[in-house]
């Protein structure tokens, strides 16, 4: 996901986009845990990819 294609998105949408990362990791977390995971840089894109969106609406916030 790239930053470009989050910034044209509303604050709700991101929102919705958050809360699906965040389950997404969590669910990873879980695999890990169980060594069921077998490709341990989706923890990474992932990770990564909150960071942005949370970024993105943090500067939206600042810009209101």
């Amino acid at each position: 996901m790239k930053a470009s294609e989050l910034q044209t998105k509303d604050t709700a949408a991101l929102q919705v986009e958050l809360n699906a990362l965040l389950k997404a990791q969590f669910n990873l977390r879980m695999q890990r845990a169980m060594q069921q995971l077998t490709d341990v840089t989706q923890l990474k894109l992932v990770r990564r990819d909150i960071a942005r969106v949370r970024t993105i609406m943090h500067q939206k916030v600042g810009q209101k």
